[in-house]
């Protein structure tokens, strides 16, 4: 057999003898030396996710200005295309030099963590002193709305960058830090916490991985993309679909449902960027 010359050789190699192409790096090489799974054994998923933190901004001076106006190019450069620029493409609209700009971004990782922080700032910081679980999530979801909408160009473009990595480190070819989202995680986690004594262990846990699809914006792009909803259907859907899977959670623990008009939970109003609310009819 001849010796492999290029990624191409190694991937259809590592295909013809049964190994994920994911164990293997662009040279060919095991990552990180792991061996292959052993034939018939599928190796367990984290449960706990591997979220990528934003980088940290300088305090002040011209490093902090510096780093503002990065950031700043970068985002107004996802709203106007739809998709994370490179690193070097966002220091030439900035005039900055690309030392300097893969100094404070050394990846469009880092660049999009810094954006989506910036977009989801308050969000991620969520707390709630209410004691029930369905207002908690009601409030969470009715904080979110407004920001998902505001910055819907950057989330879509996060969940567009995870995609193109995803297929780039299966395929051995990934040159970057890849980006990790996760932080719904730990908000869900928060708005759940009173009905965590409520329901048995499993339960719970479903219902967290549940509410993980529906919190996001994802439903934004399938309710949108596919069904041409617009922003206040995608919203009262989301709370719906919420409001079901707490009662599913609550029947499978033997609990009894909140009762609710005309079968649905409907928030009272729906805080606007402005800070004014909006009421649904």
């Amino acid at each position: 057999m001849r010796r492999p010359q290029d990624t191409s050789d190694v991937l259809r190699l590592v295909s013809q003898i049964g190994i994920d192409a994911s164990y293997v790096s662009r040279f060919g090489c095991r990552k990180n030396n792991q061996p292959p799974p052993p034939s018939g054994i599928t190796r367990m998923a984290t449960r706990k996710p591997r979220v990528t933190e934003p980088p940290t901004p300088p305090a002040r001076g011209v490093k902090a200005a510096t780093w503002k106006l990065l950031l700043e190019t970068g985002m107004r450069l996802i709203q106007q295309d739809g998709h994370i620029p490179s690193v070097a493409e966002v220091a030439v609209r900035s005039n900055v030099s690309r030392a300097t700009a893969y100094r404070y971004f050394p990846s469009r990782s880092a660049l999009v963590t810094a954006v989506i922080d910036t977009s989801l700032g308050p969000v991620r910081s969520f707390k709630s002193d209410s004691g029930d679980g369905r207002t908690r999530i009601h409030e969470l979801f009715q904080s979110t709305f407004p920001r998902f909408k505001e910055f819907e160009p950057q989330l879509r473009a996060a969940a567009q960058l995870t995609l193109e990595q995803w297929a780039l480190e299966r395929a051995g070819l990934l040159e970057e830090e890849p980006y990790r989202r996760g932080h719904r995680v730990r908000i869900l986690e928060h708005a759940l916490q009173p009905l965590a004594p409520k329901l048995p262990p499993k339960v719970h846990d479903r219902l967290h991985h549940a509410l993980s699809v529906v919190y996001g914006i994802e439903p934004y792009i399938v309710l949108k993309d596919i069904w041409g909803l617009n922003d206040r259907e995608v919203e009262r859907i989301a709370i719906w679909m919420a409001d079901a899977l707490i009662d599913a959670a609550l029947r499978e623990a033997g609990q009894p449902a909140a009762r609710r008009s005309n079968g649905a939970a409907r928030p009272a109003a729906f805080p606007t960027p402005g800070g004014r609310e909006r009421k649904n009819r």
